[in-house]
């Protein structure tokens, strides 16, 4: 089950890197980021928990400036 929310969130990203200048976009990065963080806190990889959790915030911070 991990392996399948990690390749959904990986797909996620790739279709929000099409899409990241709309709200759309930045909602994609969101959630596919937040798919990844729950594989890699299945795995114990505190640096991409660490990375993810700071890429959300920003995506977030920039999904508010449009809004």
């Amino acid at each position: 089950m991990i392996a399948i929310i990690g390749w959904f969130g990986a797909v996620t990203m790739v279709a929000a890197s099409f899409l990241i200048t709309l709200p759309l976009g930045q909602i994609l990065a969101i959630a596919g980021l937040l798919l990844l963080t729950i594989q890699a806190q299945h795995n114990r990889q505190n640096n991409l928990i660490a990375l993810n959790i700071c890429s959300m915030i920003g995506f977030f911070w920039s999904l508010i400036q449009v809004l």
